[in-house]
């Protein structure tokens, strides 16, 4: 399986994932990433901070856009060269994160593509947003 090629991208062409965070899902993150924050995964800890409650690791939100562009947009074959990222709000347990990206650039020579990328919670609040560089896969010989 391959994701879309540069010849079959064009700007505006969108895609989203959706997630709802769980406990589960911060102490597996912390587990494989190693970050043990207090903030993530120690309540008491966390009640006494500005946002009173646990928090999911930011990097955790913003692994929902590696989801799109390594299975959807481009998809399979692609290569994630770049991310800036702005974490602008807090996701907590339970909220449903939306990942989005967009094309909104096509550098045919260098084989690359734009994208802007932003998470949205389920009261549309956008809790990050950024830019990605991507290299779509290439068509098989």
């Amino acid at each position: 399986m391959i994701g879309k090629t540069i010849e079959e991208l064009s700007v505006g062409q969108q895609a989203r994932f959706s997630k709802t965070i769980t406990e589960t899902d911060i102490y597996l993150y912390a587990g494989v990433s190693g970050d043990f924050n207090p903030a993530h995964v120690n309540e008491t800890f966390a009640a006494g901070t500005y946002f009173k409650t646990r928090i999911a690791h930011g990097m955790l939100t913003a692994s929902f856009i590696s989801t799109i562009i390594g299975t959807m947009l481009p998809g399979p074959g692609s290569i994630y060269m770049r991310q800036a990222v702005n974490f602008l709000a807090p996701v907590k347990i339970g909220d449903t994160v939306t990942a989005i990206a967009e094309v909104v650039e096509i550098l045919s020579e260098k084989k690359r593509v734009r994208l802007k990328t932003w998470c949205v919670n389920q009261e549309g609040t956008t809790v990050l947003d950024g830019e990605a560089m991507v290299s779509p896969p290439r068509p098989p010989k």
